[in-house]
């Protein structure tokens, strides 16, 4: 069983989800604080979009380099690593943007809270159209590895 058809899904979701989000977010911060308020949530939209998109690229990458074993120790390692480059992304990203005079930073915020609440829907949606089963490698009582009893 794999899971890559599932985070496609998700990767193309939230791209859609990410453009969704600049488009409207855009305009938005475009009428309400100008020049600033654009860049500002086109930035918030896209660095949503790329945390996402590093999320499922590590699962896939993991799931290849582990060959689909989910409980491989490299799996883990390579997921946990890129959460921990993700988050030190965001620290970096956070602390550059802070002080910029072209970027509005609640148009930034609204697009980024926007986007992380977006793609949490975007999980759920991919998940509950996904066709995997929600236990594998399971005995029901009464049944042995061979077959069911008779």
């Amino acid at each position: 069983m794999t899971v890559a058809p599932l985070l496609r899904r998700i990767l193309r979701y939230g791209a859609i989800l990410a453009v969704g989000v600049a488009l409207v977010g855009g305009v938005v911060g475009l009428v309400v604080a100008g020049g600033p308020g654009l860049v500002g949530a086109l930035l918030g939209a896209v660095a949503s979009a790329l945390f996402l998109a590093l999320t499922a690229v590590s699962v896939l990458v993991a799931g290849r380099a582990t060959h689909g074993d989910l409980l491989h120790p490299a799996f883990f390692a390579i997921v946990l690593g890129s959460w921990i480059l993700k988050f030190v992304l965001f620290l970096v990203l956070g602390l550059w943007l802070r002080d910029q005079e072209w970027l509005q930073p609640v148009a930034f915020f609204v697009a980024v809270i926007v986007s992380v609440v977006g793609s949490l829907v975007v999980d759920v949606v991919a998940i509950q159209r996904s066709r995997m089963p929600y236990a594998s490698d399971v005995s029901l009582p009464g049944e042995r590895e061979d077959g069911p009893r008779g």
